[in-house]
C-alpha cells in the first residue's frame, strides 16, 4: 500500500523527496526544478518540504549522495565475483548504462553540478563520486596489467578517464537523439572498441 508523502516518517520523506527530484530531472532541465515543483510533485506544501531540508541546496546535496550510493553500489554489484579484469570492466560499463536508462535525470544533474563555477556541497559530492568511480576503474586496470590481460604500456589514469568519458559521450549522444534506450544497443560495440585499445596484443 502506498503511503501519501505527507504521512511518511522523516527519513522516508527525505528519500521520497530525492526520488522526486530524480524523476523530475528526467523530464526537465534540473536547473529549472524549483522547490515548489518538487512539493507539487509530492503533493506537499513547500513548508512541509523545508521541514526536512532547510534549503534547496540541501536537497541537491542529498540527491548527489543518493546518486553516488546507487551508482557505486550498482557497479560494485555488477563486477562482484568476476575475476577477469576485462570482464569486470565490461560489467561495470554495462551496469552504468543500465543505471542511466533507469534514471535519465541523473546525468543531467551531474553535468549541471559539475559545470557550476561556484563550489557547492552537491558539486563536491559529484566530484567525489567521479573520484571514487575512477579509483575502481584504475584498480581493475592495474589488476589486468598484473595478470597480463591489459597492456603494461597503458597509462592507467588515462585509461580510467577514457572509460568514464566514453560513457559520458554515449550518454550525451543518446540524450541528443531523444532516445535513451539506444544506449543499450550501442554500448556493447563501444565497449568492444575500448577493450581492444587496452588489452594485451
Amino acid at each position: 500500500m502506498n503511503i501519501p508523502a505527507k504521512h511518511l516518517p522523516a527519513e522516508e520523506r527525505r528519500a521520497v523527496t530525492v526520488e522526486a527530484v530524480v524523476s523530475l530531472a528526467g523530464t526537465q532541465n534540473p536547473s529549472e526544478i524549483t522547490t515548489a515543483a518538487i512539493a507539487k510533485h509530492m503533493n506537499l506544501t513547500q513548508g512541509a518540504l523545508f521541514r526536512h531540508f532547510p534549503t534547496k541546496e540541501a536537497i541537491w546535496e542529498a540527491v548527489m549522495v543518493w546518486v553516488a550510493e546507487r551508482l557505486i553500489g550498482k557497479i560494485d554489484q555488477a563486477s562482484q565475483g568476476i575475476t577477469s579484469p576485462l570482464l569486470a570492466l565490461e560489467a561495470m560499463f554495462m551496469s552504468h548504462v543500465e543505471f542511466v536508462i533507469e534514471h535519465p535525470g541523473v546525468p543531467r544533474m551531474m553535468f549541471g553540478e559539475l559545470q557550476r563555477a561556484e563550489s557547492t556541497a552537491a558539486k563536491r559530492m559529484a566530484q567525489t563520486l567521479m573520484q571514487r568511480y575512477a579509483e575502481r576503474i584504475r584498480q581493475r586496470i592495474e589488476q589486468g596489467q598484473a595478470s597480463g590481460d591489459i597492456s603494461p604500456d597503458i597509462d592507467v589514469q588515462s585509461a580510467a578517464t577514457l572509460f568514464i568519458g566514453t560513457i559520458q559521450g554515449l550518454v550525451m549522444q543518446t540524450m541528443l537523439s531523444g532516445n535513451i534506450q539506444r544506449m543499450r544497443q550501442n554500448a556493447p560495440g563501444i565497449f568492444a572498441i575500448y577493450r581492444r585499445g587496452i588489452r594485451s596484443q
